[in-house]
């Protein structure tokens, strides 16, 4: 036997074969064997770790490597972490907080594993688990946690915190320093307006989880049918829907009213798609003759464990009673998924999921507490100013030489100079964000605009990306069919009356040729089996192409209830009754509909459809019926549909296919003209769909059948062999004609999105739509430039795909992306830092086939790679993750419904309304918040300065303790922070130099010329007068003047006489007015004239825009 070496087994291995003589040499060549396969496997698995840490060098060095050593490639250099005592002060504490606290909830509060499961059908006491209440809640807190919820999330902001501290500290009397009201009043204001705002909120959730759950629904039971409430319903109910009637947890579909077996639903509210799904009902339970028939057999549904993606699902349906037990496989078009409303005819399913287990509320995110970008820089800025403060008590009590109680008088000038940050900020702010949420909805440019959350609309105006969704928002939603190209003729939307006239005489010239012949439809068979031997004419082109587009589909007529007519009869004489006024048409894509609307127009209907058979009308009224053999639908990976169909009139068999550009060219027979009208049309804007046919004989199509049939059964790569037995027939086709469709923007689209480009903000689109539509629309509505390139992410499945295809990426500039779900997922994966980085760098990107949590992820990657601020807005269920993720969620109004605008932050009824809302309205807000801010601040760092001039000139500091620089009116508009100590300085050292003589009249002189100060600066910083400004500043000097009289004991040294401590004959003199005037100009002066020259010298760059 041949001995592994040493350096390829383990160090045991030496002692091993020390022994082998006294075990056998079959032992332990087994043994070692053994060994050397497990230490063999674990270097490789050991590699293979080693090889899926190792991410993406971004580098030009990297990407200039060999694309097949992409996992040679060394480590990427990450966002690097800030380490040490720096990290520590400034979010390290933060993070390992979050990290205590999430460690003991996980401990507290596991959650459940979820777990496949057995339903029983009707049976709910057989299932072996618990399975969570079906109710829905949104509440935020209840009963107990309401008080201590909201103050929480007052005070963890340590601007409130401050406040708290210090008006606390006013209880205490050897700190007592003003008023206990001048510092309570001001906080409690706050608190109590935030808190009846966040009880409103919470009751008006409250009343809408009530009326949800309250809904009832009819449970079918074994003693016929009971009423009960959608959060009574339990996993394994048998739950009858009504037409128009909200789905209340994830079914299996089992049981239509509808002949045809299957159903429609609208899933506009789960993933944003107007356009209705057809649902099949389980056949076993579908031939049941009669409803109760249900508890008569013994069946169950397999599912799968509980999991978000909506577009898919795996379970089995087993009947155990019949023999042999019948099999059924489910798919996704046996679901019903919660949220979703049943659009036609009733259902009967049976509960699989239920509450938090379903798929709409697993996509579904929480809704965070929203802080505006203003509020943190104002927080970080008090933490500094506070800071500073800190220094200055220090520095004061280090004067005075540390004698006595100093940390007592450590602590009063913290009082003391607590102007510094002051207490009214918060009002101030408060006060100024309803105003500006007021003008918002009272805006008659953007009518119909509700503000919901009124603390963040500064942040409108600091938005850096716009998540957009697709469907509602930028489109209506609404297909035109704007061109029929037939390769050597073009049709236009002024043309389409010659198409009908073709149509029409096409068929009149086929129907007189049936009628005036005895043997029915053999000659006819013989015209068109004889017709692909000589050049058709114009006409005959056009007919085949009309006849392949109403064919080639998957639409279906649904026609609307009459008054006083039961369900059975009105489907029942919807076969019979085509009328056109009550018919209308549903399929899983708008694009289909407009075709088969266009084909009506031009003379050719479709009246009825089922799964097996297709009826048309022609223009002379005759009937057509088709028998649908096999159907291939549409797929992300085909790109196009099929139709195999039998002419019940000629027995002919016909395959009609149809699907993108990309897809279609290989399979059609050679031409010259396809890829050139393709990208005209594209350039236009218009969704291209090329249409072909293949006719089949008999023999062809039952060998097809027969395989078709025998890949379906197949256990093993069952999708491979059925796509490849499919593409047999792909070869060779016949090329009838190129379709344009036009999805209708909605109004003024283009401008908008170009004047956000010009903004700075760039734009992503997130939808669930096909990544073709996508491209399409990005085109038509100008997110994407004429003038730029797209670049199509190819579909990857793994690392190394989609490391090559990166590289691709990168070395393409300036250039839109457009990518899908499935490769978003994987690229996030393996190289999550690098994708976001090279992402970022492009004017646009368009996201397709994303589910709602992958667009709440794509919002949270943002924010947490660039910090910068984003904005989502959307139309439709789907999009409430997206909207309560970003920074700032807007909801649009429109078909599907309210739930987005409900759980948005602002809401406005058309796409082109958020030009204004963000330039306008937004802008404003931000830069008169900061004005705010910096004007109370400003105010405050004056007063501090003027206690500190004091203090240095032994002035007992007390006297400026209180309240009249409490007095002074808020401006709308004011200078930076950094002008207070300036012009504290010139108002204190003015009235010492100005007034020694009268001194003791200093707190009057200086408080006098600091309210002129302000509210001369206020009407300096304004730029467009209002009569409600100039009332404001007469107003504010009015409060100053009676504060006289009100505050008197402030304002005079001794209790000798109201007349001495008001002094009004001193404050009337000349002499006062003219110096308290003289120390006003000069500690504005210099100010406003160093604005003017620097914004004469460096004007913004509106200035530069507006002249």
């Amino acid at each position: 036997m041949d001995v592994p070496t040493p350096d390829l087994v383990c160090p045991d291995t030496t002692w091993a074969m020390g022994r082998v003589s006294s075990y056998g040499w079959g032992v332990w060549e087994s043994r070692l064997h053994a060994l050397f396969a497990v230490q063999c496997r674990y270097q490789l698995e050991d590699e293979s770790a080693h090889l899926d840490e190792m991410p993406l060098m971004m580098s030009e060095e990297g990407f200039e490597n060999e694309e097949s050593d992409y996992h040679t490639l060394p480590r990427a250099r990450i966002m690097q972490r800030k380490r040490g005592l720096e990290w520590f002060v400034c979010d390290g504490w933060k993070f390992l907080c979050t990290s205590c606290c999430g460690w003991l909830i996980n401990i507290c509060r596991r959650k459940k594993e979820l777990k496949a499961r057995t339903v029983w059908l009707g049976c709910p006491e057989k299932c072996e688990e618990k399975h969570p209440r079906n109710s829905i809640k949104n509440q935020k807190y209840n009963v107990f946690t309401f008080i201590p919820g909201v103050l929480y999330e007052q005070f963890k902001f340590f601007l409130n915190l401050y406040f708290l501290v210090i008006s606390c500290s006013q209880f205490v009397p050897a700190l007592k320093i003003g008023y206990l009201y001048t510092y309570w009043a001001p906080l409690g204001f706050v608190l109590a307006v935030t808190m009846t705002r966040e009880a409103i909120d919470e009751f008006r959730r409250f009343q809408r989880d009530k009326e949800v759950n309250s809904q009832l629904y009819s449970k079918l039971t074994v003693r016929g049918k009971v009423q009960v409430k959608s959060s009574d319903i339990q996993v394994g109910d048998l739950i009858i829907v009504e037409k128009n009637q909200r789905i209340p947890s994830d079914m299996v579909f089992l049981r239509t009213s509808e002949k045809a077996g299957s159903c429609f639903i609208r899933t506009d509210q789960l993933d944003g798609e107007t356009d209705w799904k057809l649902k099949v009902a389980v056949s076993c339970t579908q031939q049941l003759p009669a409803l109760g028939d249900l508890f008569s057999i013994s069946a169950y549904v397999y599912a799968q464990k509980p999991q978000m993606d909506i577009h898919s699902f795996e379970g089995t349906f087993t009947r155990e009673d019949s023999d042999p037990p019948i099999h059924e496989s489910l798919s996704i078009e046996n679901t019903l998924w919660a949220s979703t409303i049943v659009a036609s005819g009733t259902v009967i399913g049976v509960v699989i999921y239920t509450g938090k287990e379903t798929r709409s509320v697993m996509n579904t995110s929480n809704p965070k507490n929203k802080v505006g970008l203003l509020d943190l820089e104002l927080n970080r800025l008090t933490k500094a100013l506070f800071l500073a403060l800190v220094a200055l008590s220090i520095v004061m009590v280090t004067l005075q030489g540390f004698v006595g109680p100093w940390y007592r008088n450590l602590f009063r000038f913290l009082l003391l100079f607590s102007y510094i940050i002051p207490i009214s900020l918060r009002v101030n702010l408060d006060m100024g964000k309803a105003v500006y949420g007021w003008m918002m909805m009272k805006d008659e440019n953007i009518p119909g605009t509700v503000v919901r959350t009124s603390t963040i609309p500064e942040e409108l105006g600091r938005l850096v990306y716009l998540l957009t969704d697709k469907t509602g928002t930028l489109t209506q939603n609404e297909m035109i069919f704007k061109r029929l190209h037939l390769g050597t003729v073009s049709y236009g939307a002024d043309t389409m009356d010659e198409i009908q006239s073709h149509v029409r005489d096409s068929y009149s010239q086929m129907q007189s040729q049936a009628g005036g012949n005895n043997t029915g439809s053999t000659p006819l068979r013989k015209a068109q089996s004889s017709a692909p031997k000589v050049r058709k004419s114009v006409s005959s082109r056009i007919h085949e192409a009309v006849k392949a587009i109403v064919l080639c589909h998957n639409v279906t007529p649904v026609y609307e209830s009459r008054a006083g007519v039961t369900e059975e009869t009105e489907f029942a004489e919807a076969d019979q009754d085509f009328s056109d006024e009550n018919r209308t048409y549903q399929a899983s894509s708008p694009d289909e509909v407009a075709l088969v609307q266009w084909t009506e127009s031009v003379g050719l209907t479709l009246v009825s459809r089922d799964l097996t058979s297709m009826q048309l009308k022609t223009p002379s009224g005759q009937v057509l019926s088709f028998c649908i053999l096999q159907l291939f639908p549409f797929t992300s990976e085909s790109k196009r549909m099929g139709v195999i169909v039998r002419d019940e009139s000629t027995a002919e068999i016909t395959f009609y296919m149809k699907g993108a550009d990309v897809a279609m060219s290989p399979i059609v027979q050679y031409n010259d003209w396809l890829e050139e009208e393709c990208g005209n049309m594209a350039r236009e804007g218009l969704r291209t769909l090329v249409v072909a046919k293949k006719a089949l004989t008999e023999e062809q199509y039952q060998d097809f059948e027969s395989r078709y049939t025998q890949a379906k059964l197949s256990m093993h790569d069952r999708s491979l062999k059925v796509a490849a037995v499919v593409e047999s027939l792909e070869r060779e086709m016949e090329l009838l004609c190129l379709t344009g469709v036009e999805d209708q923007l909605q109004a003024d689209v283009r401008p908008t999105l170009e004047m956000l480009r010009n903004a700075g903000i760039k734009i992503w689109m997130l939808t669930g739509d096909k990544l073709e539509t996508a491209t399409c629309i990005a085109k038509s509505s100008h997110l994407v430039s004429r003038t730029q390139d797209i670049h199509i992410f190819r579909q990857v499945t793994s690392r190394g795909e989609a490391h090559l295809e990166l590289n691709a990426f990168r070395r393409k500039h300036d250039c839109a992306l457009v990518i899908s779900g499935d490769s978003l997922e994987v690229c996030l994966k393996y190289y999550e830092h690098e994708f976001v980085e090279l992402a970022c760098q492009c004017p646009a990107v368009v996201c397709c086939r994303c589910s709602p949590t992958q667009k709440a992820r794509i919002v949270t990657l943002l924010q947490q790679h660039t910090g910068r601020r984003t904005c989502a807005i959307g139309d439709g269920g789907n999009d409430v993750s997206m909207i309560q993720a970003a920074d700032c969620g807007i909801g649009i109004e429109g078909k599907e419904g309210k739930q987005a605008s409900l759980a948005a932050d602002f809401s406005i009824t058309q796409f082109r309304h958020i030009g204004r809302l963000l330039m306008v309205h937004g802008r404003n807000s931000y830069k008169r918040s900061a004005a705010l801010g910096q004007f109370v601040m400003h105010r405050g760092l004056i007063i501090s300065t003027m206690q500190v001039c004091h203090h240095i000139h032994h002035v007992p500091s007390v006297l400026l303790s209180a309240g009249p620089g409490r007095e002074a009116r808020d401006g709308d508009a004011l200078p930076g922070a950094v002008q207070g100590p300036h012009q504290g300085g010139i108002l204190m050292y003015g009235a010492l130099v100005l007034f020694e003589s009268e001194f003791v009249h200093v707190v009057a002189i200086s408080f006098t010329a600091l309210i002129l100060t302000e509210l001369l600066m206020v009407a300096l910083t304004v730029r467009t007068w209002h009569w409600l400004m100039v009332v404001a500043e007469f107003l504010s000097l009015g409060c100053y003047v009676s504060s006289l009289a009100f505050l008197n004991e402030y304002f005079g040294i001794g209790r000798v006489s109201f007349g001495a401590f008001l002094d009004v004959a001193f404050i009337t003199t000349v002499t006062f007015l003219w110096k308290v005037s003289a120390i006003t100009v000069v500690s504005c002066l210099p100010l406003y004239v160093l604005k003017y020259l620097r914004r004469k010298l460096s004007p913004p760059s509106y200035c530069k825009l507006a002249s």
